[in-house]
Parts: C-alpha cells; sequence; structure tokens
C-alpha cells in the first residue's frame, strides 16, 4: 500500500460523508417546501376558483346580451327609440361585466408568480433578486389561506436587489408567514417590513399571536421541536429557515416575544456575498 494511503482514506471518507449529508439537508429542505406548499393548495385553489367561476358566469351573461345586440341591429325596420334604450342599457352591462372580469383576472393572475416561483427548481448559483418581490409573491399564496381570519399588512421599503439563491428565500419566508398566521387564535394581523441599514436588508414578520412561551425559546431553532399538534406542526421549518439564512446566506435570523403577545422574527441578510459564504454556499 502507498505511503500515506491509510491516512488518506479516512478523509476521503469524510468529505462523501459531508457530501451525502448535504445532499440529504437539500433533499429535505426541497420536500418540506413543497410539502409547505401543499398545505396551501385549498386557499390558493378557492383563489382561483372564485374569480373564474365569475368570468364564467359573465361570460354566459354578455354572450346573451351581444346575441340580443345582434337581433335588435338586424330589424328589418332599424332601431327605434326603446330598442336604442335597450341596447345602451346592454352595452352599459357589458362594460360593467367585463370591468369585473378585468379584476378576477387580475386576482388569477397575482397568484400563478408565486406558484410559478415555488415550482421553479433552486439554482445552484447566485443570482441577483428583490426582496420584495420574494415577499410579495409569498404574502398573496399564504394569504389566500388565511385570509378569511388574518389581515397582512405590508411596508416595503425601497431595496436594492441581492445576491442570494430566491428559492432558498421563499422557503423561509413562507414558514415565517404561516408560522405567525398559525400562531393567531381567532382574529389577528400579521405584519411585514423590510428596512435597509447599510449594507443588508431587514425583513420582519410580526404577528398578533399567543407568543413564545420564555422555556421555548431556547429550542426554537432546533431540529425536530414544535409547539404545534400533531399533524400541524414537523418541527423543521424553523431550524430550516436558520439553515438558509445563517450557513447559506451569511446572515442572522432574530426573534423577540412576549407570551400573550405575539412575536417578531426578523432576517437580516447581505446585499452582497462574500467568498467566505459562496464557498461555504457551494457545499450545502
Amino acid at each position: 500500500m502507498p505511503e500515506g494511503s491509510e491516512s488518506a482514506c479516512p478523509m476521503d471518507d469524510l468529505g462523501r460523508l459531508r457530501a451525502e449529508l448535504a445532499t440529504a439537508n437539500q433533499r429535505l429542505a426541497e420536500a418540506y417546501r413543497m410539502a409547505s406548499l401543499g398545505r396551501l393548495v385549498t386557499g390558493i385553489v378557492h383563489e382561483m376558483n372564485t374569480p373564474l367561476a365569475a368570468i364564467l358566469s359573465n361570460n354566459a351573461v354578455m354572450q346573451r346580451g351581444l346575441e340580443t345586440l345582434q337581433r335588435l341591429l338586424a330589424e328589418p325596420a332599424g332601431v327605434g327609440e326603446a330598442e336604442r334604450l335597450r341596447a345602451a342599457g346592454i352595452l352599459e352591462q357589458l362594460h360593467s361585466l367585463t370591468a369585473v372580469d378585468k379584476t378576477a383576472c387580475e386576482r388569477i393572475s397575482s397568484v400563478i408568480p408565486g406558484l410559478k416561483a415555488f415550482a421553479r427548481v433552486e439554482e445552484a448559483e447566485l443570482r441577483k433578486a428583490d426582496l420584495n418581490c420574494i415577499l410579495k409573491s409569498t404574502l398573496t399564496l399564504v394569504r389566500s389561506e388565511f385570509r378569511a381570519r388574518v389581515i397582512f399588512e405590508a411596508e416595503l421599503a425601497a431595496v436594492p436587489e441581492m445576491e442570494c439563491y430566491p428559492q432558498s428565500l421563499y422557503q423561509v419566508f413562507l414558514n415565517l408567514l404561516v408560522n405567525a398566521a398559525q400562531a393567531i387564535e381567532g382574529q389577528g394581523k400579521v405584519a411585514v417590513r423590510t428596512v435597509l441599514e447599510g449594507d443588508w436588508v431587514c425583513a420582519s414578520v410580526a404577528d398578533t399571536g399567543r407568543g413564545i412561551r420564555p422555556e421555548d425559546r431556547p429550542k426554537i431553532f432546533t431540529p425536530g421541536f414544535t409547539t404545534k399538534p400533531v399533524g400541524v406542526g414537523s418541527g423543521l421549518g424553523l431550524s430550516i429557515c436558520r439553515q438558509i439564512v445563517v450557513d447559506r446566506h451569511g446572515g442572522r435570523i432574530e426573534f423577540e416575544s412576549e407570551a400573550g403577545a405575539g412575536a417578531t422574527f426578523r432576517v437580516w441578510l447581505p446585499i452582497r456575498q462574500t467568498g467566505e459564504t459562496r464557498s461555504t454556499s457551494q457545499e450545502l
């Protein structure tokens, strides 16, 4: 056996194990991302089905109105005063229906970018993205599930595009927003805010929910820890958030809370990634 081969084997095994662990973590995060989106499917379907039903209903009314106009215009004796007034009424109704359809189409269109973003495979390379756009798309999806009892507010400052892995950040804010909404019993509010401070962007998610008990705070980012009922929480959401923010982006994630008085999570992200963060991210 060549000299040094015995000492090289453990290092080779360590590198292989690290690569396998990184792959497993990536697959776990991807599975959790799709599972999170799956839990919102009912609300998303409703968000799209309601305007679609309105469009279909309006289309039937518009078709009948156009047929009536066609018959009036085809009268051999021409259009009298009564027919003219009837045609004017039909045209006014058609204009009203087209305005409703426009709003319905905009409502559907607002959901599609978020769905496309979450369905996209994570890219291996850093790219520039607008954090506010990520937050808006995520808010649209989460709002569709909780709009009946939670008011979502957004105060987004002008921030520059940042170097990041966008798909990962979608996962972070989906987790934080869903957690915030689920922490609210009955009616409540979730406020999202971004601020620019030097070379960093801070995005905060604050809720008016039940808050985090003092004894639970040290364990809040621990994998597998959850205060949610069985079947509701897996205990992976916040640990994945921490991994994405801290390990993959060189940022930090903090929270403050009082039991019964809600919680605020703050995510700090650098606008530009350092060489050290780039090399670390490639290993994850």
